[in-house]
């Protein structure tokens, strides 16, 4: 997988690439669909949620430029994959699912693992998690109909976000740097994500 999919289409940070080797994806997946596990496509891991593809994570983690002192928010936990390989990566992981059985699910895997550096909270990633904030970087694993304003005001000065921006199959990765209290944002590649719900009151 790393060979094929990421260094042979230009994924070069070596803690990206290490990470990704060390973090079994084939844990973070039903049975029904294991044997794909590491084939570069999404695969479905329930409530009509998906496992993103390792091209398009790797992309995702090495336009963060994630040092091993930074403090994480991940927005869509989902099976827990990429909150691991965010833990492998920087000093503190918070990330949020809305869904309760893939929070739980998530929690069970990254312990087994021994990742003791995530906290998964069950909730809504549209709001962030301010309890925590600043971070140092953002990802979020859905794709938001504009840039969440939310999330923008929890990041540090100098913090990164990349978030799917679109509806359907008019989606962009979007990475933003604050820079002077003010979210510069440079368009990166088209990509496909579940979209990002805001939970009912």
């Amino acid at each position: 997988m790393v060979d094929s999919q990421l260094r042979a289409r230009g994924i070069s940070d070596p803690r990206v690439l290490e990470a990704m080797l060390r973090v079994p994806r084939h844990q973070f997946i039903p049975d029904t669909y294991r044997s794909q596990a590491y084939e570069d496509h999404p695969l479905p891991i329930g409530e009509s949620q998906t496992i993103s593809q390792p091209y398009v994570v790797a992309l995702m983690l090495e336009s963060l430029q994630l040092t091993p002192a930074d403090k994480v928010l991940e927005i869509g936990a989902g099976s827990g994959y990429v909150t691991a390989l965010l833990a492998e990566l920087a000093a503190q992981v918070f990330s949020i699912e809305r869904h309760p059985a893939l929070a739980d699910n998530a929690r069970k895997v990254l312990a087994t693992l021994g990742y003791s550096n995530v906290q998964v909270i069950t909730g809504d990633g549209t709001v962030g998690f301010p309890a925590a904030a600043p971070f140092d970087a953002i990802l979020v694993s859905a794709a938001a109909p504009e840039l969440p304003t939310e999330l923008l005001t929890q990041l540090r000065e100098g913090g990164r976000m990349i978030i799917p921006v679109g509806t359907g199959d008019s989606q962009q990765l979007q990475f933003i740097r604050m820079i002077n209290g003010q979210p510069v944002t440079s368009l990166r590649e088209a990509v496909r994500f579940v979209p990002l719900v805001r939970n009912q009151e």
